[in-house]
């Protein structure tokens, strides 16, 4: 395994800054996270780190009240 990765996920519920701002600390929170980028034009969220886990940011972005598509 390499020692960054990303992942990106389409989350179309986003529509404002307080949505990026509970993504971002959601998902930011999580063990091995470095950086946390939301576009809300796209309704992307791309997350950067080492051993990330994709269904434990499914979570996360869960927890933040929204859904993965």
């Amino acid at each position: 395994m390499s020692t960054s990765d990303a992942m990106t996920f389409s989350v179309p519920g986003m529509t404002c800054g307080h949505c990026e701002a509970a993504v971002t600390a959601e998902v930011g929170a999580l063990d091995g996270v470095a950086s946390v980028q939301v576009d809300l034009e796209s309704k992307m969220v791309t997350v950067a780190g080492s051993g990330l886990d994709r269904a434990r940011i499914v979570a996360a972005i869960d927890e933040a009240g929204f859904d993965v598509d």
